[in-house]
This record gives structure tokens, sequence and C-alpha cells, in this order.
């Protein structure tokens, strides 16, 4: 029994393929259509999905708690004073003072962000620089590059390196100093710094740590590792609807042809379903048989347009979202997304792709299936 219905399941699906084939130019219009707004949407998906799971792989390593000074709401340079006492709470692993902050570029008309890295930071007048700054500055190892201080004077910096490409993300930007040519450049006195950060003994009790933090200064403002995961989903969150509600448009005109062309038999499909009918076959058979005809143009786009939105994606580089869902910049990062796919995103786009037009062929369908044969072929 069980190779008999397989045999009448690929019989149907034989005269299936038989019967698009009849109608070839209304179902390739309609499989491109069809094909390109899967495209759009996957595309969309995976990107926005993709650089946000690689901003979790970045911010994963980055502090757990970072502690700022805040003057008349503004944020201030914090006072090395506070590390004490924030290594005094208990809780508190370890607690040390950053210095980073932003210099425009009149060159190139771009911002940098300096910092004094704290594990191993280049020599005093040497700089390590990431690979937007030496792309816009066309600067090279041995080079020197100078910049105004806050007095006026000119601050000259060789370049000892460039930072690796593979963390263009956060790097791209980078103008790594150390420490005495950093506060020499800003004029930030010693014994300040932009921040604190501190790491927690028992990641459970970081907001109990913060908290505890927080009641010991109360001129801070507290930062939490996952409070900027959460914004960063938020932007990207954003940026997706947005790009989906400028399409918006394209996906309704796409679904009113589909369902144009799902729901309105032409007078051949009419007089094919009556000599069906006529020559012995069964409504449910007819019905089996249309269904099977959705699913193959459905299906066949879906997977199509979803190929295609991932080789415009993680191989191509999503030309065509890429500034509206990165974001724009002078300094660019250049970098590829590591392929990345969500098993509930394809379910969702399957579902709101492929059930629709499935289901929108059974009514017509089923109305022109349950008609005498000989009215239908008249």
């Amino acid at each position: 029994m069980t190779a008999g219905w397989i045999s009448r399941q690929r019989h149907l699906l034989d005269f299936a393929l038989s019967s698009l084939g009849r109608r070839r130019g209304k179902n390739l219009g309609l499989l491109a259509v069809y094909t390109l707004v899967v495209f759009v949407l996957a595309s969309v998906m995976l990107f926005s999905h993709a650089i946000r799971h690689e901003a979790r792989l970045v911010l994963k390593d980055s502090p757990e708690v970072v502690v700022q000074k805040l003057v008349a709401g503004r944020h201030d340079l914090i006072p090395a004073g506070h590390l004490e006492a924030i290594r005094g709470v208990r809780g508190v692993r370890a607690a040390e003072g950053r210095l980073w902050g932003y210099l425009f570029d009149p060159a190139a008309a771009a911002n940098y962000t300096l910092m004094v890295p704290r594990d191993q930071p280049p020599a005093p007048g040497t700089a390590l620089i990431g690979s937007g700054v030496a792309a816009v500055r066309d600067a090279a190892p041995g080079d020197t590059l100078s910049f105004r201080a806050h007095d006026g004077q000119l601050v000259q910096f060789t370049v000892a390196g460039t930072l690796e490409r593979d963390s263009a993300l956060v790097s791209a930007d980078l103008f790594l100093v150390s420490e005495a040519d950093f506060r020499r450049l800003f004029g930030v006195p010693e014994g300040r710094f932009t921040d604190i950060v501190a790491s927690v003994r028992n990641p459970r009790e970081i907001r109990t740590v913060a908290e505890k933090i927080d009641a010991a200064l109360p001129d801070t403002r507290i930062i939490l590792r996952d409070e900027i995961l959460r914004t960063y989903d938020s932007v990207f969150d954003w940026r997706e609807g947005m790009l989906l509600v400028l399409l918006s448009g394209a996906i309704l005109a796409f679904g009113i042809f589909a369902w144009e062309k799902a729901s309105g038999l032409s007078a051949e499909e009419r007089r094919e379903i009556g000599i069906l009918k006529a020559v012995g076959w069964e409504t449910s058979d007819v019905i089996r048989l249309k269904t099977l005809e959705g699913m193959v143009i459905s299906l066949t786009a879906f997977l199509a347009g979803y190929v295609l939105g991932y080789l415009h994606v993680f191989h191509f580089g999503a030309p065509l979202f890429e500034p509206v869902l990165k974001g724009w910049a002078v300094l660019y990062p250049d970098f590829r997304l590591t392929p990345f796919v969500d098993e509930l995103q394809v379910a969702t786009l399957f579902f709101f792709t492929v059930f629709p037009y499935t289901v929108a062929t059974v009514v017509p369908i089923w109305r022109a299936a349950t008609v005498d044969p000989d009215q239908v072929m008249r």
C-alpha cells in the first residue's frame, strides 16, 4: 500500500510539473517576482541577524561594569579616588581606569577613536592604527602623523603598526597611543580617567554589585554589559524595521499580485479541471494536484530566493542594504560577516512567504472542482 501511495504521489507531481510547463510564461513571471521578494526579505533578515550575532561576539569580552562620572548630567573625567571606592565594594574583583576619546582629523574629515590599551601600550611617540585610519591617511608603518593638541601645539606619532583586519568591526577607526601621549594631546591631568571599568567575581551578582557602586558613588552612572547588548539589539531592530517599512510597498504589491494569480483561475485551467473530473478524477485528487502546483512554485521561489539572499549577504557583502543596516561613517569598517542562520528566522520567513500563497490556491480550486464537469467545459 505504501508503494502504491508513493507511486500515486509521484504521478501527481509529474502531472503537476507538466501542467505548469503548459503555462510557462505566466508561471515564470510569477516565480521571478516571488523569488525577488523572498531574496529581499532573506537578505535583510540574514544580514541583521548576522551583524547582531557579530556584535554579541565582539561585546562578550567587554567590561562587565563601566562607571562614568556625571556633572550636570554630562559625562566628565572621573578622579582616581573613585578607583579605591569601587575596589572596596564587596564582590568587585578588579577595577582600573581607562583613557579614551575622539579626535577629529581635518586631513581626512573623519573622527578617530584614541585609546590607551590596557595591555602592552605603544611606546611614547608611536601609535597603532586601525585599517580605516591607514586607508584614509594612506599610512604605513614608519610614517609620521601629526595632530594639534589641546593647546595648539603639534604632536607627532610614528606609525608602529596596523591592527589586524579581522577585527575591523571594532578597530577600523582606532588610534592606540601611550598614556603620556594621550594626556599630552587632550590635556587630561594625572589622576583623572575617562571612565572606570570593573569586573565582578560572581557573574550572577553583577546587578547587585552595580547597585552597591551606585550607592557608594552617587555622582556616577553605571553601565552594564547587558545594557550595551540590549542597546545594540534595539539599534539593529530599528534599522531592520525601517528597511522593511520602506520595502513594505513592494511586498504588498507582490501579495496582491500573488493572490490574483493564485485565486483567479483562467478559462484554460477551469476547462482542465472539468476534463479531469469527467475522466474520473475525484475532487480531492484535483485539489491535491493544484495544491501541489502551488507548492512547487512557492518552494522553488523560497529556496532560490533564500540561496540568493545568502550569497548576497555572506559572499558579496550585501551591497544593496549594507549602508542602511551597518550605518554610515567616513571610516567604514570593511569586514566579512560570519555565516549565521537562525532556524526560527528561516521558519518565520517560510511561513510568511510559502504558506499564504499555498493556501490562496485551495479555495478557487475547490470551487472549480465541485462544479459539474459539463458546466465547466461549456
